[in-house]
């Protein structure tokens, strides 16, 4: 994982954490990493995303960093989610569908913008340059 990557995650954290009035408040790392395991397989999986580089991003990205507060305990749900300004977060499985079209590899370059939360760009920074 590039020092990029982690910096742009760990902002990421620390700007979510210090909205702490979510109703996802009570919840664990542990609890979201299990969602996210169960969202990479009921959701991502079973659609037929195959690609193991993919795979791997989306069990690493936590998207609920990504997510408004009041929406946090939703985030690894099969759905699109608010972020505000009338935009929206997209479902989990077409940002895997977008990212494995792009036949993605480490030596790629991408570049991505406004794309909205930054959920797809932290994918694509676990993927290639």
């Amino acid at each position: 994982m590039n020092a990029w990557f982690k910096f742009y995650v760990l902002y990421l954290s620390f700007v979510a954490l210090s909205f702490n009035c979510c109703n996802g408040q009570n919840m664990k790392e542990e609890d979201f990493s299990r969602l996210r395991q169960k969202m990479v397989e009921q959701q991502i999986k079973n659609r037929g995303i195959r690609d193991a580089n993919v795979l791997a991003a989306f069990i690493k990205v936590p998207r609920h960093i990504f997510v408004p507060a009041e929406y946090r305990n939703m985030s690894y749900d099969d759905t699109p989610l608010p972020i505000g300004y009338d935009q929206t977060i997209s479902q989990p499985y077409i940002v895997a569908y977008m990212t494995e079209i792009l036949k993605p590899h480490k030596n790629m370059k991408v570049l991505e913008i406004g794309n909205g939360s930054g959920y797809q760009a932290a994918i694509l920074a676990c993927v290639c340059k």
